[in-house]
């Protein structure tokens, strides 16, 4: 590979040292050779959304058009998120929702990870929203790992063999996607409505 596929990545946990953003941390200590991710710090500092300000206005919010450049300039997105209330966090809704009026989703190559407790009504939640708004997501990008408070070491590596295969597996389609070699026909439809 010539170049480094830059990578957003996002957790859903606004909690200091969370599952979800050790989970990323140890994902980027695997991926250094293919991979050069981001985390983005601050999720939680988005305004609420407001559709009165997503028009013409919201610029002015340095925190949205931040979030909004790093989207677009990323050539992926790796979501990891818990489930709360089995359902999406909050603050992690509320930053993809200012994402729906630009279209930086729209065709972007997205891994989405749930590590919680359990995890499946919130991963389905998330999976239905960012099908709607056109990622670009297979069934080998998308993770439900659960109890993974037991499956990450202190020194941020994935310990559990299973998980380690998936996220391995999840890395390589992710890596594919962007590089062209995932036909059309692999991605996941938007949910009818």
């Amino acid at each position: 590979m010539s170049h480094k596929i830059n990578i957003l990545a996002i957790s859903g946990s606004t909690r200091k040292n969370s599952s979800n953003g050790n989970l990323i941390k140890a994902i980027a200590a695997l991926t250094t050779d293919i991979f050069t991710i981001e985390i983005f710090e601050g999720i939680d500092m988005l305004p609420h959304f407001n559709p009165d300000l997503d028009y013409g206005k919201v610029e002015e919010d340095l925190q949205v058009a931040n979030f909004r450049r790093k989207i677009s300039a990323a050539d992926a997105i790796l979501i990891c998120t818990p489930e709360y209330a089995v359902g999406v966090p909050g603050s992690l809704k509320n930053a993809i929702d200012w994402t729906v009026s630009t279209m930086n989703f729209s065709k972007k190559p997205v891994a989405l990870i749930t590590a919680s407790t359990a995890g499946s009504r919130g991963h389905q939640s998330l999976l239905g929203t960012l099908l709607i708004i056109e990622s670009s997501i297979t069934t080998d990008t998308q993770v439900l790992i659960s109890s993974i408070q037991t499956k990450i070491n202190s020194s941020l590596e994935i310990t559990d063999r299973e998980t380690l295969n998936l996220i391995n597996k999840l890395i390589n389609s992710l890596a594919a996607m962007v590089n062209g070699s995932v036909p059309v026909e692999a991605l996941l439809p938007a949910p009818l409505l």
